[in-house]
């Protein structure tokens, strides 16, 4: 294609983007830890994942003219992330250099076999293969975050398309694909926080993609790695029952999932890392913390300060309301039966995401990770959803602010007592009301066409 065929703002998102990687690069080589040469490999690190990610919009379709301009929120991504590349937070400080060191001291791969950290076994794989190159670890841990990140704004573009591909605006998944890489949110949690969330987020919403494309084989692959990678996938498995219900995803093509599971864990067997310590490893992050929230904005949050309650029946209870949210979805699934279409399967999405880990004891803030972004890929498919999206990140943002400045965002005082993140829980709860009446208005609306 002749340059001077393109049009003037493509030759413009073109240049601004050379810039942000000219920037990206500037960035790099003044980042505190390490050489000239670690900091240089970072850089060049950052390009290359801009280029996938151009990579992955040629490989979509996505025409050359688009792909200038989209050039443009993927340079912007890799700047800023590379400006807070150098933060250290209490959890990378506390648990991932600690683990690192270990594995690296221990000699790798032959570290699996031994009780290292409390996450599954594919993350150890991964920290043992960077504990072999000589690069600040901080660096690697987030730039496996920011290349997922990207992977997770291909997983975007993808859903939305088969969400909008009856008569939405071509232009949307492409939108979405831009959108997602500045999610707040997704931002701070790579490449500020040092956290590995974008891994499953990343393969959920591929899954999601995959099993309304009818691709169900591939979608429970995607999903079975997301959740050998974080337990926290598990707030969106009962989509999965509920197609099966509704006849969309055959009984058979769920044994998938556990068998892609297994695999996972084979590398680490061979390695000599006993059975039981694979598969207690999810046991053992549920019981490590007995607080009924852990700055989440669930609904515990609700409960003042000073009240008096039991919280092993609290638990309990939010134990089985939950269940029973989860089960009333399969009930959705099995009445709809084939009326069950692409948007209904997307509302039961997003009911899951939100009001699962809403109603779930012992969560931490990163835990509506998923609803923080198939809701922005539910809003940019159909503008009527913009209020939940807004309503999730803006909750989800809110209560990272509380763990990362290690201070509430404002207190509520009642009669003497005090709420620590009303408004954060507030605005979670209305998400959550909003997605089921969207759930119910789509139920109606197929009951009224048939």
């Amino acid at each position: 294609m002749s340059w001077s065929k393109v049009r003037w703002y493509e030759k413009l998102c073109v240049i601004l983007a050379l810039a942000c990687l000219a920037g990206t690069v500037a960035a790099a080589l003044q980042l505190n830890q390490g050489t000239v040469a670690d900091h240089v490999w970072v850089a060049v690190s950052l390009v290359l994942i801009a280029a996938l990610g151009a990579v992955l919009l040629y490989r979509e379709g996505v025409s050359t003219h688009q792909i200038m301009v989209l050039l443009l929120p993927l340079a912007a991504a890799m700047l800023v992330r590379c400006l807070l590349l150098d933060h250290e937070s209490g959890d990378y400080q506390t648990f991932l250099s600690q683990w690192y060191q270990v594995i690296r001291d221990r000699g790798g791969f032959a570290a699996i076999a031994q009780p290292v950290g409390n996450y599954n076994v594919p993350y150890l794989y991964f920290i043992a293969f960077i504990s072999y190159l000589n690069i600040p670890d901080l660096y690697l841990y987030k730039l496996f975050s920011i290349l997922l990140d990207v992977i997770l704004a291909w997983g975007g573009l993808r859903l939305v398309r088969v969400l909008t591909r009856d008569g939405g605006n071509a232009l949307l998944p492409q939108i979405a694909f831009g959108v997602l890489l500045f999610v707040p949110t997704v931002v701070l949690n790579g490449s500020y926080w040092a956290q590995c969330d974008a891994i499953y987020g990343a393969l959920v919403v591929h899954a999601v993609a995959c099993v309304l494309e009818g691709k169900n084989k591939w979608s429970l692959v995607w999903s079975a790695v997301a959740f050998s990678f974080k337990l926290q996938t598990v707030f969106i498995i009962p989509l999965w029952g509920v197609l099966w219900l509704a006849g969309r995803v055959k009984f058979r093509e769920l044994f998938v999932f556990p068998g892609v599971y297994a695999l996972t864990a084979v590398p680490a067997l061979l390695l000599g890392k006993p059975l039981v310590d694979i598969l207690s490893v999810y046991l053992g992050q549920m019981g490590e913390n007995d607080r009924l929230t852990l700055n989440a904005p669930s609904i515990y949050q609700f409960i003042p300060s000073h009240a008096a309650y039991n919280p092993e029946l609290l638990a309990q209870v939010g134990i089985c309301a939950a269940a029973v949210l989860a089960f009333a979805m399969l009930f959705l699934g099995a009445w709809k039966g084939k009326q069950l279409d692409n948007q209904l399967a997307m509302a039961v999405a997003m009911v899951l995401v939100v009001g699962i880990p809403f109603l779930l004891p012992h969560m931490h803030e990163r835990y509506f990770y998923l609803a923080d972004v198939l809701a922005v890929c539910w809003a940019v498919s159909n503008l009527r959803r913009i209020p939940v999206a807004l309503l999730v990140c803006a909750s989800s943002l809110a209560s990272y602010l509380v763990y990362l400045r290690l201070k509430y965002n404002y207190i509520l005082y009642i009669s003497g007592d005090y709420l620590v993140m009303f408004w954060e829980t507030a605005a979670m709860a209305a998400a959550f009301v909003l997605c089921l009446v969207h759930l119910v208005n789509l139920c109606r609306r197929g009951e009224k066409n048939t």
